[in-house]
């Protein structure tokens, strides 16, 4: 199984960041506009449309608001297993940490993947800093 994680550094407090995520059927309107750009939600589902075209189905598997923890879950004709977690961690400074790891099969669509989570940190890093200054 491949696994990709990523640590970003958000100049936001955890309270709001923690709010963004766990906020299920917004994702592309307070976590990463322009990367996703529409989200249906379908009960513990929701459909999300990416902004190159790809559309995914993605299952809430846990939402834990005591340990600022997001779990969702994914299948297509291309990935037989993708699970992600999104972790958010309090800095002392008043920033956030947000762990984002994503284990999925088959390993030859790591670099695909990581490339998307590449753009979505864009996006979502933006998203904050913009909701910070306006």
């Amino acid at each position: 199984m491949a696994s990709i994680q990523r640590e970003i550094l958000l100049a936001a407090p955890a309270e709001r960041v923690w709010d963004a995520i766990r906020d299920f059927g917004a994702v592309h309107e307070r976590l990463a506009p322009g990367f996703v750009v529409s989200c249906i939600v379908d009960g513990d589902a929701r459909e999300v449309t990416f902004a190159n075209g790809t559309i995914a189905r993605e299952v809430l598997v846990d939402l834990d608001d005591e340990a600022r923890r997001f779990v969702y879950a994914s299948r297509s004709e291309r990935i037989s297993h993708y699970n992600g977690a999104l972790q958010v961690i309090a800095e002392n400074d008043g920033h956030t940490r947000l762990i984002w790891t994503v284990d999925m099969l088959p390993h030859d669509i790591k670099e695909y993947i990581a490339g998307q989570m590449d753009d979505a940190t864009r996006a979502l890093v933006s998203a904050f800093s913009s909701m910070l200054s306006g």
